[in-house]
C-alpha cells in the first residue's frame, strides 16, 4: 500500500511523467514566403507545467500532413532544450513550414515531445488547445494546426504578405 501511495505521489508531482498544457498563441502568427517560395510561419508555443516538479523538454516533433516543424534555431526565444519549473509557463518560438494548405487535417493532431525529469527520461504526446474562430454566427472550435495553417495560407492567397 505504501508503494502505491508513493508511486501515485510521484506521478501526480510530475516527477515520472510531466503533465503539460501546450497552447499556440495566434496573435503572432503570420505567413512568410522566402526567396525560394516556401511558405512558413513562426508561432509562439506556451508550455505550461501543471505539476510541482520541473521538467526539461529535449525534443519536439510531429507528423502532420501539409505541415512540418523545423528544428529549433537555438536562440533564447527558440532553444533546443526547454526547462519549465513547477507551476511555470515557458514561451518558445518554433517555425512551421506549410507544405500543402489543403492537406492539413481538420481533426486536432498531437505534438510529440521527449522530456527529462529528476527521475529519468521519457516521451509523450500532447494536443495543443483548439482555436476559436469567431464570426457573425458565433464561435466555433478549430484544430490548432488547421488554424495555424489557415492564417498563413489565407494571407498568402489574399496578398497580405
Amino acid at each position: 500500500m505504501l508503494m502505491c501511495v508513493a508511486a501515485t505521489g510521484l506521478w501526480w508531482s510530475g516527477s515520472v511523467t510531466p503533465r503539460i498544457r501546450w497552447e499556440i498563441d495566434d496573435f503572432f502568427v503570420h505567413g512568410e514566403v522566402n526567396d525560394n517560395g516556401v511558405l512558413s510561419t513562426v508561432a509562439v508555443i506556451e508550455i505550461e507545467n501543471e505539476t510541482a516538479s520541473a521538467f526539461t523538454v529535449t525534443d519536439i516533433s510531429m507528423s502532420i500532413p501539409g505541415l512540418r516543424l523545423l528544428p529549433p534555431e537555438k536562440t533564447d526565444d527558440d532553444p533546443a532544450v526547454i526547462t519549465v519549473e513547477g507551476g511555470g509557463i515557458r514561451p518558445v518560438t518554433r517555425r512551421f513550414v506549410i507544405t500543402d494548405c489543403a492537406a492539413v487535417p481538420h481533426e486536432p493532431q498531437p505534438i510529440r515531445y521527449t522530456y527529462r525529469t529528476w527521475l529519468g527520461t521519457g516521451s509523450s504526446e500532447v494536443t495543443p488547445t483548439s482555436w476559436q474562430l469567431t464570426g457573425s454566427t458565433g464561435s466555433v472550435p478549430v484544430a490548432w494546426q488547421r488554424g495555424l495553417a489557415g492564417l498563413a495560407c489565407n494571407q498568402t492567397v489574399s496578398g497580405e504578405l
